[in-house]
């Protein structure tokens, strides 16, 4: 007997509609007969992400960990480029695509080895927004038509090692970011007698959607005008170097979710396009930036985590919209760049993580001692709403438990009610909440002042990971990520929950949730069960998370593992372990070495005054010596 038939309500269809899996997923997660969430690529069978965990548990590692599937980064590459491809052919348009990936997405090697490598194929450039970015991309063999773009703000050593690319044939180009930044080029090219390739960064009118909408538009950070534009034309037409001039970069913003707002931005870009190339200059590249969403939520939305356009629906609005400037212009059609970052890494990564304590207020009870008869005949009012709570009553009860519970606090306050008479108000009213919950369920309309009784009546789920080191985007700027057990799916969750992570800030929790029309105050889960792990996984986690996080309470970047899908099952290909408490903390400026001696000579005091025995000091520094070394995260539990 299977554990589906023990619930024939409920069955796996119903656990993909459940957490959207199928809307956000992108056919790379799906669930199995038995239950179990799975991941697949462009090829491989589908694999339970279960079993890849066992197997890793297995081998002695530990959770929190993020698994890496590079055969979805291949696969995303692959999309991108056959979308564009196909709409360039639909078109008649007369140029190519090619792909730029800004490693600031996500500089994990892993990430940037595999779009490097096999991107090849596609001629997919990297994009370096910094010293450091630029000196990681010039290590990497990629196509020799793959672009090398260098944008952001730049120094003398900056363009440097930008133009020591040239040399090195690769197709650097430097991008200016401001008007000043053409003397510096000019000058440092000139005493290097190294031509430059140089892309100029148009400040847009037009502005994006979504949670970055302000990156773009007259306000942007970066960029030039319509004025420092022709200026920049004119001084390399001065210079004799109007071939230099190759690329036009335009960035309309992250996460674009209304398709008309790209539309328009393109346009705006075509048009400062088909300008510049008129005025003699050897523009051949329009870049008109990142800013491909991904669907976090899967509603096809404009909602700032979601999208309402697809893959080839963009590619097909970019090449038709900049095709069609330069008919009307009689401009050649320029090599189409894009880049998009988000779109490529966001599904190749998965964070695992542990359930390891449930707490909340509908989490069995502790059994209180009986009251006396005097009890306060506040106390017995409650038990009295309790049980008066129908279809018809609900309201009513409800708004007075609430006035009761406050009332509560203030007699408590001044002595008039005993702890033991509160803790009884406290149960009656979670089990008037409870109540007047399953009465809600059966409305055709919530009224607004029980919207946030999911919320109140969930428990937390403890998980061992830290917020701020694998999710710093839902922290900081309350981005969405999908969330769903990753075993039991055949089963009806009977639990409402919130999660919270294992820092000391009360900041580490997550209390919203991806819905296909809301967004959730409380996720679906399963009871636990003793002795059985109850693992959650994180999904389309591979964008910025990882660039982002931080060590607040000196929580270390988690265990990771590639996992290579191929159609016999999975193949653990490379494990990364993640930081230890030591590397963490001589991030901060001490040396292990010290803190060690720092305490030996505390314990060696504290022996000599007859407090500790050397037996007892020799088993401390053992144990301070192997915590400097461990996982920074619960293990073991």
């Amino acid at each position: 007997m299977t554990r589906a038939s023990l619930d024939p309500g409920f069955g796996i269809h119903d656990a993909d509609e459940l957490y959207g899996i199928r809307s956000w997923s992108n056919g790379y997660f799906g669930i199995s007969p038995s239950g179990d969430l799975t991941v697949t690529d462009k090829g491989s069978a589908p694999v339970p992400i279960r079993d890849i965990v066992d197997q890793l548990a297995e081998e002695g590692r530990q959770l929190p960990l993020v698994l890496r599937f590079p055969g979805i980064l291949e696969d995303r590459l692959d999309r991108v480029n056959e979308a564009f491809a196909a709409s360039i052919a639909e078109a008649g348009y007369t140029n190519r695509y090619q792909g730029v990936y800004p490693i600031k997405v996500n500089q994990r090697r892993v990430v940037v080895e595999t779009i490097a490598s096999y991107g090849a194929k596609w001629r997919t450039g990297l994009e370096a927004g910094s010293k450091a970015e630029l000196a990681l991309c010039l290590a990497h063999d990629t196509h020799d038509d793959a672009l090398l773009c260098c944008n952001g703000f730049k120094d003398d050593d900056f363009i440097r090692l930008a133009l020591w690319g040239r040399r090195l044939g690769r197709k650097v180009i430097i991008t200016l970011e401001k008007a000043g930044e053409l003397e510096r080029v000019l000058r440092i090219s000139k005493e290097m007698g190294v031509k430059p390739l140089l892309g100029v960064r148009f400040k847009l009118h037009a502005r994006g959607s979504g949670q970055w909408e302000a990156s773009g538009g007259d306000d942007a950070k970066f960029g030039l005008t319509a004025s420092e534009l022709i200026h920049v034309a004119e001084r390399v037409k001065q210079e004799g170097m109007s071939d230099a001039l190759v690329l036009l970069h335009c960035h309309v913003g992250s996460q674009l979710t209304d398709i008309r707002r790209i539309r328009a931005a393109i346009r705006e870009a075509a048009q400062a396009y088909v300008e510049l190339a008129e005025m003699g200059v050897g523009v051949r590249y329009l870049d008109v930036g990142g800013g491909l969403a991904v669907d976090y939520d899967g509603s096809k939305t404009t909602y700032y985590v979601s999208a309402n356009y697809n893959l080839r629906e963009y590619a097909d609005t970019v090449v038709y919209t900049i095709q069609e400037a330069c008919r009307e212009w009689e401009v050649p059609e320029p090599i189409i760049v894009t880049e998009s970052g988000r779109a490529l890494t966001a599904h190749h990564a998965v964070l695992v993580v542990p359930v390891v304590d449930a707490i909340g207020p509908m989490r069995r009870p502790v059994d209180l001692p009986p009251l006396t008869d005097d009890e306060h005949a506040l106390v017995k009012e409650m038990r009295e709403l309790e049980s008066s709570i129908t279809v018809k009553t609900y309201r009513e009860v409800y708004n007075e438990a609430v006035s009761n519970k406050e009332t509560m606090h203030s007699l408590f306050d001044l002595g008039y009610l005993s702890l033991l008479e509160r803790a009884h108000i406290e149960q009656a009213y979670n089990r008037i909440l409870a109540r007047v919950a399953k009465v809600v369920e059966t409305l055709d309309y919530v009224p607004e002042e029980f919207e946030q009784l999911p919320r109140m009546l969930a428990d937390k789920y403890v998980v061992n990971f830290s917020l701020f080191q694998s999710l710093p985007d839902h922290w900081a700027i309350n981005a969405l990520f999908p969330i769903t057990p990753l075993q039991r799916l055949d089963e009806r969750p009977n639990r409402n929950a919130t999660l919270v992570d294992i820092s000391c800030d009360s900041d580490g929790k997550i209390e919203r949730f991806i819905d296909l029309r809301d967004v959730k105050t409380a996720l679906p889960v399963h009871d636990l069960r003793e002795g059985e792990p109850y693992y959650l996984g994180i999904f389309l986690t591979g964008a910025y998370q990882d660039v982002l996080a931080n060590a607040h309470n000196l929580f270390g970047r988690v265990n990771e593992a590639h996992v290579r899908l191929n159609p016999q099952g999975a193949e653990i290909e490379l494990y990364v372990e993640g930081q230890k408490a030591r590397r963490v903390i001589q991030n901060m400026g001490y040396q292990t070495p010290e803190l060690h001696a720092a305490v030996a000579e505390q314990a060696e005091e504290v022996r000599a005054a007859g407090a500790m025995s050397a037996e007892e000091v020799s088993e401390f520094l053992e144990l301070y010596d192997r915590e400097l070394v461990g996982y920074t995260y619960l293990e073991a539990l």
